[in-house]
């Protein structure tokens, strides 16, 4: 979790019921500090690898969204990417016009699967690695450089961290390493103008054979013209581009790309 001064961000991962955990913040925040306003909601996530292994309300799209709605007024789901293949979800809120964040506000999300198998293993406790030796060894540590970093290496196997920067900046990696259903998500919050560089550092450390990439960005963002610079990328850094989509909603952008390696 991550907490600043008007925003809280739930990022989990396996089987974890995160929706169950709103209404009682939300509670919490109205009763402690005091907000009686919500001023925009985001839920995404990946299309599950395993749905018969999530609990409720997480089993299906469909029924998280049933359960946000009983949360939230206006609420607006969406599917981008193949139905029947690579997708991602989204559900947010509707705000009338001039509403929602003002201040610049972006995310960047790499979702990524088929990693490399030498990678992976330095998330395994038969690595004998520390999670830190883990961080510094990978690469990871290299990503962003100035962010203070806290980890951790799970039994097993598998692996998580937080990096935190000044001005509420973060970001965050999970990583499952088992070679059947290797995945790791990287999510930041970091402004850049172009995310080409990080996002080429980041496939560097993991060497995936497909990932899908998200950024959000509002009209006040460093990087309000992903959408603009991703357009014409039908490779990208050796990958060769599945989908791609762009998307406004209210005073953000959101561009959807998916990449994987060609065929061999």
């Amino acid at each position: 979790m991550f907490v600043s001064k008007k925003r809280f961000i739930l990022k989990t991962c396996g089987s974890t019921t995160l929706l169950n955990a709103i209404k009682p913040l939300l509670g919490l925040v109205m009763q402690m500090c005091g907000f009686d306003y919500i001023e925009d909601v985001f839920y995404s996530h990946k299309k599950f690898i395993r749905p018969e292994v999530q609990v409720g309300p997480h089993c299906s799209f469909d029924a998280e969204v049933d359960y946000l709605d009983t949360l939230f007024q206006n609420g607006a789901s969406y599917a981008l990417g193949r139905l029947n293949g690579e997708c991602w979800y989204l559900y947010t809120i509707q705000c009338p016009p001039h509403c929602g964040v003002i201040e610049p506000d972006q995310t960047l999300e790499l979702l990524m699967t088929g990693l490399d198998p030498n990678v992976m293993r330095l998330f395994m406790m038969q690595s004998a690695l520390t999670a830190q030796q883990a961080t510094e060894k990978s690469g990871i540590s290299a990503l962003i450089p100035e962010a203070v970093i806290d980890e951790f290496m799970f039994e097993p196997c598998g692996y998580s961290m937080n990096g935190i920067l000044p001005d509420s900046r973060y970001f965050t990696i999970h990583i499952t390493p088992e070679p059947n259903c290797s995945y790791v998500s990287f999510e930041s919050n970091v402004p850049q103008a172009s995310y080409h560089g990080l996002i080429k550092k980041i496939i560097k450390v993991f060497r995936p054979e497909r990932f899908l990439m998200t950024v959000f960005a509002n009209q006040t963002s460093l990087a309000k013209d992903t959408h603009h610079e991703m357009e014409p990328l039908n490779t990208f850094n050796g990958f060769e581009r599945q989908d791609h989509q762009v998307c406004i909603f209210k005073n953000y952008y959101l561009t959807y790309t998916h990449y994987a390696q060609p065929l061999r």
